[in-house]
């Protein structure tokens, strides 16, 4: 029964982002990656993989659970690009500084096949970022 229920949540989530494609103004990335930009910042380079990053993010899933904020906490976080998810690899390196996106992350370049805290498995993983600064 668990594994019924595995499979319809992956459907679901497959199924939502086939939604999001369609809308205006959303475009695609590397490994199904949806984004849209909602602020284009001033800034004219884009992290590198061997970068620190700065940002400012919200992360929920497709029902809207928050399950991360960032601006929450008023508290920034920084880390090297080659450390988080692979989603995160691929759409901040399109970014510049000052970029605020909404990025749909399919779980292929998120967490998989394995929950990660209140994540469940297969889920798509939905960011609001703020591209705030590359060291």
């Amino acid at each position: 029964m668990a594994k019924n229920r595995k499979e319809e949540y992956k459907e679901q989530n497959l199924r939502y982002l086939e939604e999001i494609a369609s809308q205006e103004g959303v475009r695609k990335l590397a490994g199904g990656i949806l984004y849209k930009v909602t602020e284009q910042g001033s800034g004219t380079v884009s992290p590198r993989l061997d970068n620190v990053v700065s940002v400012h993010y919200r992360g929920t899933l497709m029902n809207g659970r928050e399950f991360d904020n960032s601006y929450e906490r008023n508290c920034p976080e920084a880390f090297r690009l080659n450390q988080v998810i692979e989603g995160w690899q691929i759409a901040l390196q399109q970014m510049y500084v000052g970029d605020k996106w909404v990025i749909y992350i399919p779980y292929t370049v998120g967490y998989g096949n394995r929950a990660s805290g209140p994540i469940p498995a297969f889920s798509t993983l939905i960011f609001e970022v703020e591209l705030l600064g590359i060291a």
